[in-house]
């Protein structure tokens, strides 16, 4: 036992099987208490052999392993795959309706959910640029809510084209439900304790994260996401990127159609044979200008995604939700951060496992990598499930296999679909 009361005494990391997306428990047990921290809850596609009920069933074993009392909730980014379980229903019994009765004292969100402009000039760098900021999201946002009727219109387009654009639509829509649960968490943790003058904390790099007074002895570094002001490149992304990422991403697709119509007793007219390569065309042009607007949407948004560093002394466990190289970029060009990073011992693999998400000069900063018998060895935790975005035939393969094979061999890997009848994989980490 510690000789201090305060210090932490072990930290159990429990990371559910929600299928494709992310939900992480964190409790840190000290003498006598504990805190626990609920970073994100959201799946696009639950477990395969999983009951629909799966989110709900999830939220009643998060009640139970935290006791019935959430100290805080960390909601990375507003994706689907990392909210949804926020979300509540009419009759009071969704998923977000359990979170909510666990009473949350603190919300953590990043800088572009901010309710309201920001008073602080480092958030951004003016009041117009960060409104413009909202905006643009938010139109991206109901655009990609219109993908699933435009793709009805499309016959003539490659079927992983299709399921690429309905996932990346379904994923980027506004999560409304579950907006509006975390923000009226956020106003009833307000009312609690007094903590923040929204009830909530949004955060930005190296801002407070407002989760110090709960973790005693616990340092929580907010690694990203960077502001306007401090980086611009996180409105951009890098599409071949090939000494970061694992590897040099292919828009390249299989074959295939849907005979998906709007109106399915239509009967569209015939054409002729010689014009038929037109319309197939026009429908591909169609496609491939969808997809690179919702990839715009989504590169957005990840990268706006919060990056968690928690240390206990000199030993790090970070968890970077959806985070890509422009949103990591910032981070790792400042020193402080890069020293912290190397003493990482668990880190939660960011997007999923795809390609841009851990770049490989984050990756090669960690030296508890290492082979199976190296002491404190790195533990790697991976939330996803394959055959839900990309396929391996165009390089676009989530989990990137390249990625899962450095990690296995250099890491000790936590994968939820090896969590079985538990619904989650589970470690405690000793911290003294």
């Amino acid at each position: 036992m510690p000789t201090n009361s305060l210090d932490p005494i072990d930290l159990t990391i429990r990371a559910y099987n929600v299928g494709f997306g992310d939900c992480n428990l964190l409790t840190f047990r000290y003498q006598n208490f504990e805190r626990n921290v609920l970073i994100d809850f959201g799946s696009t596609r639950r477990p395969a052999n999983s009951s629909q009920n799966n989110t709900r069933i999830i939220a009643n074993q998060i009640k139970n392993d935290c006791g019935g009392k959430l100290d805080a909730i960390v909601a990375t980014h507003r994706h689907k795959d990392h909210i949804s379980g926020f979300s509540t229903n009419n009759s009071g019994t969704g998923a977000g309706d359990i979170i909510k009765k666990l009473e949350p004292d603190i919300i953590v969100q990043p800088w572009t959910e901010h309710p309201d402009a920001p008073i602080d000039a480092n958030v951004a760098p003016s009041l117009q640029s960060f409104h413009a900021h909202q905006k643009r999201l938010k139109d991206m946002e109901t655009f990609a809510s219109s993908i699933r009727l435009q793709l009805l219109g499309l016959d003539s387009v490659p079927s992983e084209i299709r399921s690429r654009l309905r996932f990346l639509g379904e994923n980027n829509i506004s999560n409304r439900a579950a907006v509006l649960n975390l923000q009226q968490m956020a106003k009833d943790a307000k009312s609690r304790n007094q903590s923040s003058r929204h009830g909530g904390y949004f955060v930005y790099t190296g801002a407070n994260s407002g989760l110090g007074h709960l973790l005693p002895n616990v340092d929580v570094h907010v690694l990203g996401p960077p502001t306007l002001k401090q980086s611009v490149e996180i409105k951009h992304q890098v599409h071949d990127h090939p000494d970061e990422y694992w590897h040099l991403q292919a828009e390249t697709a299989t074959s295939g159609n849907d005979d998906e119509s709007l109106f399915p007793g239509y009967e569209e007219p015939s054409v002729r044979p010689y014009a038929r390569w037109f319309k197939r065309r026009l429908q591909q042009l169609r496609a491939d200008e969808l997809f690179r607007i919702v990839r715009i949407l989504d590169d957005a948004m990840n990268n706006t995604s919060i990056i968690l560093l928690f240390t206990v002394g000199d030993r790090g466990f970070l968890f970077p939700g959806d985070a890509q190289w422009e949103n990591w970029a910032y981070a790792l060009s400042k020193d402080k951060y890069v020293d912290m990073l190397r003493d990482v011992e668990v880190y939660k693999i960011g997007h999923h496992g795809s390609l841009n998400a851990t770049p490989k000069s984050l990756w090669k900063l960690f030296k508890n990598r290492g082979p199976a018998n190296q002491p404190n060895r790195l533990v790697s935790l991976l939330s996803t499930k394959e055959g839900v975005h990309g396929k391996p035939s165009s390089g676009s393969e989530v989990p990137r296999s390249k990625l899962v094979s450095e990690v296995k061999e250099h890491s000790k890997l936590l994968d939820t679909r090896n969590s079985g009848s538990t619904h989650c994989i589970k470690t405690v980490i000793p911290l003294c």
